[in-house]
């Protein structure tokens, strides 16, 4: 009783502040709706212990009890995402942010948190991706293509940033699925190797390669990018550095300073806290986060990168935030991923499923919001002055 009167001067408390479209259904029958017009998203409890998430709504505690099924929920992740956050702004305005969390990154957890989020099924991802299958943030050159152009164009705008030219040799530090490594090898003559710590991604890449006929130039091995050899013209590294962890930063980057001729020329592309002070994601978003989705991943200012760029002996050369294209990017996926649902269902387990749902919808959600960000960093051996650099940024839009 007591808590149902909490909920009753909750609501009307809310109800006051805001209109949202959500109608939420007691085990009793009973429901509240939060607006006049037709909700868009549903929220049942089935029993009066769910009621605690609800009245302590931060997107973490609405996430763990969605995707631990204490309470269900219809509609639009999009929808859901904007409602949750509303709820959580209005309902714990001074809600402290908590600081990430500094985790230890041995090879053995690092590849374990790799399989967990990566692992989960070819087929799962090759349901919601692109063709391609490329797995990090798009770029829109226009603003009007498809998902599919969008993730070549990124590819072609990143081989484009780092001058590859025939013959060089291209190290793609945490290569996915292959993409980028087959068109660096097809296009522009490359001869490369990807590195995953992903088994599934491993052999369906080595698959991609086989089909393609790039066997003699693309090499994908799975190796931690500590254990690399030798040296290479040009190093990418597209989504892949979040999982390095930020006490690392300095030596992975010293790692790729190693990797690199001496005129050679690198990319970092990654998603980055927009927070000074390195804390979470509000109302409990990077909790979920490092929950659910990402184990042992850590988020780093855009400051920190070219600080540890430096101390590990890089100099950048070119900055670029994509934090509208990775919120475009992400919108059109969980339209993929919504559109596509009785299948992916199919594909994985009634919890996982839910994650991910609520996880694509979460990005959008972030970026759109300035929580996080995506910076491309072009960078080289500092104290060097390649041939292979232009002057200016002409060179990569032709």
């Amino acid at each position: 009783m007591f808590d149902q009167l909490r909920l009753a001067a909750w609501h009307d408390g809310i109800r006051s502040r805001l209109a949202l479209p959500l109608r939420v259904e007691l085990w009793n029958g009973q429901r509240l709706d939060f607006s006049a017009g037709p909700p868009r998203v549903t929220v049942r409890l089935p029993d009066a212990r769910a009621l605690r998430y609800l009245l302590t709504p931060s997107l973490d505690n609405m996430g763990k009890a969605y995707v631990e099924g204490a309470i269900e929920v219809s509609g639009r992740a999009r929808d859901m995402l904007d409602v949750v956050g509303a709820l959580a702004a209005s309902s714990v305005p001074r809600q402290r942010l908590l600081r990430g969390w500094r985790r230890s990154h041995t090879r053995s957890l690092d590849a374990a948190a790799v399989r967990y989020h990566y692992d989960v099924s070819n087929d799962f991802y090759q349901a919601w991706l692109d063709p391609a299958m490329v797995y990090s943030c798009a770029y829109f050159e226009q603003g009007s293509e498809s998902l599919a152009e969008a993730q070549i164009g990124k590819i072609d705008h990143i081989l484009r940033k780092i001058n590859l030219q025939p013959g060089h040799t291209l190290l793609d530090i945490g290569c996915g699925w292959g993409a980028l490594a087959m068109r660096a090898a097809a296009r522009h003559g490359a001869r490369c190797v990807g590195i995953t710590l992903s088994p599934n991604q491993a052999a369906l890449a080595r698959e991609r390669v086989a089909r393609a006929g790039l066997q003699d130039r693309v090499e994908i091995r799975l190796e931690d990018y500590r254990d690399v050899r030798g040296q290479f013209d040009r190093i990418t590294s597209v989504g892949m550095f979040e999982h390095v962890g930020l006490r690392q930063l300095p030596a992975y980057f010293a790692r790729m300073r190693a990797l690199l001729a001496d005129d050679g020329l690198a990319m970092n592309h990654g998603i980055t806290t927009t927070s000074v002070e390195g804390k979470a994601a509000p109302y409990g978003a990077g909790e979920f986060i490092g929950r659910y989705v990402f184990p042992h991943g850590e988020l780093a200012h855009v400051g920190t990168v070219l600080r540890a760029m430096q101390e590990g002996g890089l100099e950048a050369l070119d900055v670029e935030n994509l934090r509208r294209h990775y919120a475009r990017t992400c919108a059109a996926w969980t339209d993929n991923f919504e559109a596509r649902a009785a299948h992916i269902q199919t594909l994985t387990d009634a919890r996982r499923f839910r994650i991910w749902h609520v996880y694509l919808a979460g990005c959008t959600y972030a970026f759109s919001n300035d929580w996080i960000s995506l910076y491309q960093v072009v960078c080289r051996k500092a104290g060097r002055s390649p041939d292979a650099m232009p002057w200016s940024r002409r060179y990569m839009y032709p």
